[in-house]
């Protein structure tokens, strides 16, 4: 996958350069206690020239024939390279500590530490809080990768008294991102790294 770094986003960021853009495809959810269902989701990545991207999901369950049934989950938030990585967290060459913050219409806000590195961004929760009404989540781990120019995603969760284990995954193309002009000098997830 080539892409091309926005004139205008910030060098804090070069590590997430590529995944700025829009995504879409399909996953799976499938949880104890929760049908397995298909679904389809929109993932947008942005920036606004801030030393963070802003984030926004929302997946939608699929019908048994394929038609749009109802929407699952809508979250957004921030995504952010974290000047250095915890006391006691050690980090593999090319990568970088991140921080992400979200919140789900479901009442659920989760703050995440990870780290971003080689095409592939892994996240675990630091803290996960719910209003009153909100779903019982302890923790959850997400793993996100460039895998031959698609973004892959699964996310595991521990949540309604089950432990850790598989809640949802989904492959998604990009079906926007920043423009390459003609002649434009392109990178891949890995050069961005270096920056």
């Amino acid at each position: 996958m080539t892409f091309v770094i926005p004139s205008d986003l910030a060098p804090e960021v070069y590590p997430l350069a590529w995944v700025v853009g829009t995504w879409e495809g399909h996953g799976v959810i499938d949880y104890p206690g929760i049908d397995a269902a298909d679904f389809r989701q929109r993932v947008v990545f942005d920036h606004d020239g801030g030393p963070y991207l802003s984030y926004t999901s929302s997946i939608t369950l699929m019908g048994p024939d394929g038609e749009v049934g109802q929407v699952w989950s809508v979250e957004s938030g921030f995504w952010r390279v974290a000047p250095s990585a915890p006391e006691g967290v050690e980090l593999a060459d090319f990568q970088h500590p991140l921080e992400v913050v979200l919140a789900d219409a479901s009442g659920l806000l989760t703050a995440y530490f990870g780290a971003v590195g080689n095409g592939r961004i892994d996240l675990a929760t630091r803290f996960a809080a719910a209003t009153e009404s909100g779903p019982d989540v302890r923790g959850a781990t997400r793993m996100y990768g460039n895998v031959g120019g698609e973004l892959m995603w699964a996310w595991d969760m521990a949540a309604f008294g089950h432990e850790l284990q598989s809640y949802a995954s989904a492959r998604l193309a990009r079906v926007d991102g920043p423009a390459v002009p003609e002649g434009a000098e392109t990178v891949g997830p890995d050069d961005a790294q270096e920056s």
